[in-house]
């Protein structure tokens, strides 16, 4: 039992695993943060921070883009690397913008969100994904 436990063999059937709900659990935790902007776009957009040049209500719009439906795409596993794009800039806004870097602060669940797109970013959406299904030829799942 213990030898299983520290096992460092890596096995693909569990990276893809690991993968699928790293993406399923960050999709599904950000997306109610891009559809409450959305609900409530109208009283947002007067408060929400102008950025680049941006009017504030340009810059909600764009955030409501990356935060719930690029969420929806990583969910899916759909175009999952072009996908994590908006989100990471949009996290990288968050944090040392809107939250000064203060990553030990108010700004710590916008960091940990960064991260864990740039870990999907260079992991890739795994096996277990619409990716993988339309553009991978070996769809096994244990290679």
């Amino acid at each position: 039992m213990i030898k299983k436990i520290l096992n460092t063999q890596q096995v693909p059937f569990r990276i893809n695993l690991s993968l699928l709900i790293l993406r399923l659990t960050v999709a599904i935790l950000m997306i109610p943060h891009g559809y409450n902007k959305m609900a409530h776009f109208a009283e947002k957009q007067e408060k929400f921070m102008s950025f680049m040049g941006l009017s504030g209500e340009i810059s909600l719009a764009m955030v409501i883009g990356a935060e719930l439906f690029c969420s929806i795409l990583l969910a899916l596993g759909l175009l999952t690397r072009l996908t994590l794009i908006p989100l990471i800039i949009t996290m990288i806004v968050a944090v040392f913008v809107s939250h000064k870097g203060e990553i030990f602060g108010d700004g710590q669940e916008a960091f940990l969100y960064m991260i864990t797109y740039i870990v999907l970013m260079i992991a890739g959406p795994g096996k277990m994904s619409i990716d993988s299904l339309l553009f991978i030829q070996n769809k096994n799942l244990y290679k």
